[in-house]
């Protein structure tokens, strides 16, 4: 055998032995390969959901928020996710925007501290102001839509008097406030509406019956105890208070303390109601020669 024919025949059985290899490699291992490959492909297209299904799936958990939310702000009470501890001073202001010049209110930050699943930071509040001004401040706390809560209440009678000596009765008060807030948004609501913060009407038990402090004479009005009776006329009644001061009056005008409530021309005399810090006085001026008084 030639040479020629010898590389011939080594160059045959290299070709032949690559090609064994590569049918091999392509219908063995690729074939395990390519059925792995088509059994992952058919999981996953198993598994696989729809952009119309997830859009359906995502208006589901959009209603299930929605209705969760409603729930939520139909609470009287929510917790509001991080509130800043300015908060609280913000909606104490807003509270007391229309309350009389006699009332003030210091505010003082005690704390912040976690309490169970929640958060809460702590004020005291004192003053003192009209009874009405106080008590619409405590409903407001309490009955705000954000959780708040009042403890350690202490009220007291006070009263103070202005530049023209008229006295105004107030309530001293002093009271802590909770403020609750959470790290989360579970408790609150994104249509935050606020409670109604306006209270009803209440007696001023702080009010005193019997007044030892009666309010000046600021408008000038007639003194009529010890005041006496000059004339009836068709029009009214002369009057000389206890000044010296002369009015003519008619039924229903103001006096100092009261008003005249009534002239009688067939006895010759006028009635007048005083209230003399809370005890109500009938006063009689009789037109005599001689000044009579008399009290009922």
């Amino acid at each position: 055998m030639n040479r020629k024919t010898k590389n011939t025949i080594i160059l045959l059985a290299i070709l032949i032995f690559i090609s064994a290899a590569g049918a091999s490699y392509s219908f063995i291992y690729q074939k395990k390969q390519l059925e792995k490959k088509s059994k992952r492909e058919a999981e996953l297209k198993a598994s696989a959901v729809s952009t119309s299904d997830l859009e359906a799936q995502l208006k589901v958990v959009q209603l299930k928020a929605m209705t969760l939310d409603s729930i939520l702000s139909k609470r009287k009470f929510n917790i509001p996710k991080m509130l800043r501890q300015t908060d609280f001073y913000n909606f104490v202001n807003r509270v007391s925007a229309g309350f009389s010049p006699y009332t003030h209110i210091d505010i003082e930050f005690i704390d912040s501290k976690p309490e169970k699943s929640f958060n809460l930071y702590s004020y005291k509040l004192s003053g003192a102001g009209e009874f009405n001004d106080v008590y619409s401040l405590i409903y407001a706390i309490e009955q705000s839509k954000e959780l708040k809560k009042i403890k350690n209440v202490s009220l007291t009678a006070s009263i103070t008097a202005d530049k023209e000596q008229v006295s105004h009765y107030l309530v001293a008060f002093s009271f802590n406030v909770s403020v609750y807030y959470a790290n989360d948004d579970r408790f609150t609501t994104s249509n935050f509406v606020e409670n109604s913060l306006e209270p009803g009407g209440i007696y001023d038990m702080f009010y005193p019956l019997i007044r030892t402090q009666l309010p000046p004479n600021m408008d000038d009005l007639a003194e009529v105890e010890n005041g006496r009776l000059l004339a009836l006329v068709p029009d009214g009644a002369y009057i000389s208070d206890a000044k010296g001061n002369t009015f003519m009056l008619m039924e229903g005008d103001p006096v100092y303390l009261g008003y005249l409530t009534k002239i009688d021309y067939a006895q010759n005399q006028v009635t007048f109601i005083l209230n003399k810090g809370g005890i109500v006085e009938k006063i009689f001026l009789k037109l005599e020669k001689e000044d009579n008084r008399k009290k009922k």
